[in-house]
């Protein structure tokens, strides 16, 4: 069969990463870059001569894409998404995380989507790291019988020690959209639908931006949920994501780098990431880019539905909407 024609949309760290793990994937053929920066594109046309460099969307029809990565700033997924349906440039499409600005731009493109057919996904990394994969796996064989709560958190040390009125930029969707969509992402993989109870966020350097959130959720089944979630806490070098499960049967643990499962009767067991064959065809940045990819890829070509598509992601900017609306009630 053909080579899948991919091109990427925006060329900053996410646009390099998907498009270097790209360019080696045996069935997919690189055809394109659509990158602002006119310094950047001159790079690109010295260092790819066989790979179009274009300045706008629109540019890339004509070019017979089955699949476009979208790895711009959240800010401009929605228009960029839409206009790549709209003038009907390609129908399977990849968003990096998060899909859209707010749940409303979510659910428009999940109309659009669904109006033009193809495949959808949204980089959710973490449910292809092997921790979270095998924490899933042990939570489906009832290794901890029935849910009774779950603490989840999401840190790093990004602004740590950064003082209230330091004329420093931020991310200015906040931190929950920009980090904590990794741990709702997760839970929503993990335990299904969830409503959010209470929240409070805090905007702890600029006052116009949140640097931390604290929120409680419920499942449909009626299990407790609990989210910490900042930027602003020391220790954590790299972004961290993790949870803690209460069930029937004992308790599990799980970050980026391990899982541990502590039973009633005494037994327990900890997998770090190499215990669980964690290894890829191609290495760039961390292991789960590339699985991601390939998972994305082979759906395509075996055409089946890849995961997280817009229509789960949705949910996760839904839940990012609804922190916000309840911290404005609760004044925050």
């Amino acid at each position: 069969m053909d080579k899948l024609r991919v091109a990427v949309v925006g060329f900053g760290k996410m646009g390099m990463v998907h498009a270097g793990i790209l360019n080696v994937l045996p069935d997919v053929e690189l055809v394109a870059i659509c990158e602002k920066s006119s310094l950047v594109r001159k790079f690109l046309r010295k260092a790819l001569s066989n790979i179009a460099v274009v300045d706008d969307v629109s540019e890339l029809s004509g070019y017979g894409l089955d699949a476009v990565y979208v790895t711009t700033p959240i800010a401009v997924h929605f228009p960029i998404v839409k206009s790549l349906y709209e003038k009907g440039i390609a129908r399977n499409v990849f968003v990096e995380k998060t899909l859209a600005s707010n749940f409303g731009e979510a659910e428009e493109l999940c109309r659009l989507a669904e109006k033009h057919g193809g495949a959808t996904m949204v980089g959710y990394l973490r449910r292809f790291c092997v921790t979270f994969m095998k924490a899933k796996a042990l939570l489906e064989s009832g290794a901890l019988g029935e849910f009774s709560a779950f603490k989840a958190y999401a840190f790093s040390s990004d602004f740590y020690g950064v003082d209230a009125d330091a004329k420093i930029k931020v991310p200015s969707v906040g931190v929950v959209r920009e980090l904590g969509c990794h741990a709702l992402d997760l839970a929503f993989w993990l335990f299904g639908a969830l409503k959010v109870e209470n929240a409070r966020v805090e905007a702890l350097i600029n006052g116009s931006v949140a640097d931390s959130a604290h929120f409680a959720v419920k499942t449909s089944d009626g299990v407790s949920g609990e989210f910490a979630v900042s930027w602003c806490v020391d220790g954590y070098h790299l972004p961290e994501v993790g949870f803690s499960v209460e069930g029937s049967k004992g308790c599990l643990c799980v970050n980026d780098d391990a899982v541990e499962l502590k039973l009633n009767n005494g037994e327990s067991r900890k997998w770090f990431r190499h215990d669980l064959n964690d290894t890829v065809g191609f290495w760039l940045g961390i292991p789960e880019y590339y699985r991601e990819n390939e998972h994305f890829v082979q759906s395509l070509i075996r055409g089946v539905k890849p995961a997280p598509s817009f229509e789960a992601a949705a949910e996760v900017d839904r839940l990012i909407d609804e922190v916000s609306a309840k911290a404005m009630s609760h004044g925050q």
